[in-house]
C-alpha cells in the first residue's frame, strides 16, 4: 500500500469540512422551525454526531466497506470494532487502490455517515419523543446506511461492479434519507394546526449561517471524494461551487415567477438543492453540465415542494422536496451530462454519445434505494412506536420541545418563541421554504 501525504492531509482537512456541515444544517433546520423548537432541533443534529460515531466504530463501517457479506448486499463483520485498520480496505485494489491510510478513510466516511440520519430530523421537526429519534438512528445506521452505502460506494457492491455511478452520494446520503424522511413523516402524522398554522421560520438569519455553512463544508464532501489533492478534486470542486450558484438563481427565478418575491429562504434552499444534485454527479460532469444540473435541480426541487400540500403529507422542513428530489435529479443527469473527458473511470452519458445504459442503471439504483429506504425505515419506526411510543403529548407539541424535552429555551423574549399564527380567512399558509401553498 502506497500512502501519499498530500492525498492524506487533503482527505483528513476534507474530513473535517465535512463534519462542520452537520452543525450548519442544524442551524439551517434550527431557524427553520417555531423558537420554541429550536434547541430540540438543534439537539437532534448534534446528538446524532455522536450516536453515529460510535455506532460507525462499532459495526457501521464494516457493514458499508467491509468483505461482502451476501450477493452485494452488505459488509460482514470482519471489520467490526476497526480491528484490521492495518489491512486494505476490502475492494480497493489494483486500479482501485488507496493512498491514504485505512483509518484516514473510515474517518472521511464516518462523516457522510453521521450526517445522513441528521438530514431526516427536517421531515420530523417538531413532533418526535428525543429517546425515540436516537433509537431510530442506531437501528437506521446499521440497517439502512451501512447497506445501501456497501450497495453504492463499495467495490464489493452490487450497485457498484454494475456500472452505476454516484461520485459523492446522490442515493447514498440524499435519496436514502428523503425517502426516509417521507416514511417517518407519513407514519408521524401532521403537526397540530398545519397546515392552517402559519409556522413561519423563525430566525432566517439563522437559516443562513447554516447554508453558508453546508456550502463551505460541501466542498469536502465532493472534493475530498476523489481521495486525493488532484484534477479530480478540482473538478468536483468547480462544480459544486457552479451548480449551487445556479441552483440558487433557478429557485429565485422559479419563486419571482410564480410568487411575485424573491426569498432569502428560497435563495439558502435553492443553494442546498444544487449542492444536493451536484453530490452524485461531482467528479463525472463538465463545469458547463453543472450549470445545466444547477438549474434543473433549482427549479425541480421548488417545484416538488409545493407538492406535499396537494399530496398532504407533513414534510415540515421539505427534506422530501429537496433531498429526495434533489438527489434524484442529481443520480438522473449523472446518466446525462457524464463524461470520461473528466473522469476516465466514468462512464459517458446520453449527451456525450454513451446512449441511454448508465441512465437505465442510475434509474434502478434510484428505485432500489428510494424503496429499500422508505420500507425499512417504516419498519423501524413501527417497532419503535410499538416498544416506547414515537409523537410527543399534544400538550408538549403545543408548549414546545425545548421546555418539555430539554428543560431549556433558546430565547427569553417571548415575542421569539412565536413563530405562528393562524391564517386569515382565504389565505393559504406559507411554505417553509419560500412557496405558497396553492
Amino acid at each position: 500500500m502506497k500512502i501519499d501525504s498530500g492525498n492524506t492531509a487533503w482527505v483528513l482537512a476534507s474530513s473535517a469540512l465535512v463534519l462542520i456541515m452537520t452543525p450548519g444544517l442544524a442551524f439551517f433546520y434550527g431557524g427553520m422551525v417555531r423558537g420554541k423548537n429550536a434547541l430540540a432541533m438543534l439537539m437532534q443534529n448534534f446528538i446524532t454526531i455522536g450516536i453515529v460515531s460510535v455506532v460507525w466504530v462499532v459495526a457501521g463501517f464494516s457493514i458499508a466497506f467491509g468483505n461482502d457479506g451476501f450477493k452485494g448486499l452488505f459488509g460482514t463483520l470482519h471489520d467490526a470494532g476497526l480491528q484490521h485498520l492495518g489491512q486494505e480496505v476490502s475492494g480497493y485494489s489494483g486500479s482501485l487502490a488507496q493512498t491514504i491510510p485505512p483509518v484516514v478513510f473510515v474517518c472521511f466516511q464516518l462523516m457522510f455517515a453521521v450526517i445522513t440520519p441528521a438530514l431526516f430530523t427536517g421531515s420530523i421537526a417538531d413532533r418526535m419523543k428525543f429517546g425515540a429519534f436516537c433509537v431510530i438512528v442506531v437501528a437506521w445506521s446499521l440497517l439502512v446506511y451501512g447497506p445501501v452505502a456497501h450497495w453504492v460506494f463499495s467495490p464489493n457492491g452490487w450497485a457498484f461492479k454494475w456500472g452505476a455511478l454516484d461520485f459523492a452520494g446522490g442515493s447514498v446520503v440524499h435519496m436514502n434519507a428523503g425517502a426516509a424522511g417521507l416514511a417517518l413523516a407519513v407514519l408521524l402524522g401532521k403537526r397540530a394546526g398545519w397546515p392552517q398554522l402559519q409556522m413561519r421560520p423563525h430566525n432566517l438569519p439563522f437559516t443562513l449561517l447554516g447554508a453558508a455553512l453546508l456550502w463551505f463544508g460541501w466542498f469536502g464532501f465532493n472534493a475530498g471524494s476523489a481521495l486525493g489533492a488532484n484534477g479530480l478534486a478540482g473538478y468536483a470542486f468547480l462544480n459544486t461551487n457552479t451548480a449551487t450558484a445556479a441552483a440558487m438563481i433557478g429557485w429565485v427565478l422559479y419563486e419571482r415567477f410564480v410568487n411575485g418575491k424573491a426569498t432569502t429562504l428560497g435563495a439558502a434552499s435553492g443553494a442546498v438543492a444544487g449542492l444536493v444534485a451536484i453530490t452524485p454527479c461531482a467528479g463525472y460532469v463538465s463545469p458547463l453540465g453543472s450549470i445545466a444540473i444547477g438549474l434543473i435541480a433549482g427549479v425541480a426541487c421548488a417545484y416538488a415542494c409545493r407538492l406535499k400540500f396537494r399530496l398532504g403529507f407533513d414534510d415540515a422542513l421539505d427534506v422530501v422536496g429537496v433531498h429526495l428530489v434533489g438527489g434524484l435529479v442529481g443520480t438522473l443527469c449523472v446518466g446525462l451530462f457524464a463524461t470520461k473527458l473528466v473522469n476516465s473511470a466514468g462512464a459517458n452519458g446520453v449527451f456525450y454519445g454513451g446512449g441511454f445504459a448508465l441512465l437505465g442503471k442510475q434509474a434502478v439504483v434510484s428505485v432500489a434505494v428510494i424503496s429499500y429506504s422508505f420500507a425499512m425505515t417504516l419498519l423501524i419506526a413501527i417497532v419503535v412506536r410499538a416498544v416506547m411510543g414515537l409523537r410527543v403529548t399534544e400538550e408538549e407539541e403545543m408548549v414546545g420541545l425545548d421546555t418539555t424535552l430539554h428543560a431549556e429555551t433558546a430565547y427569553e423574549i417571548g415575542f421569539a418563541g412565536a413563530g405562528g399564527s393562524y391564517a386569515p380567512a382565504g389565505r393559504p399558509a406559507e411554505h417553509t421554504t419560500g412557496v405558497v401553498a396553492k
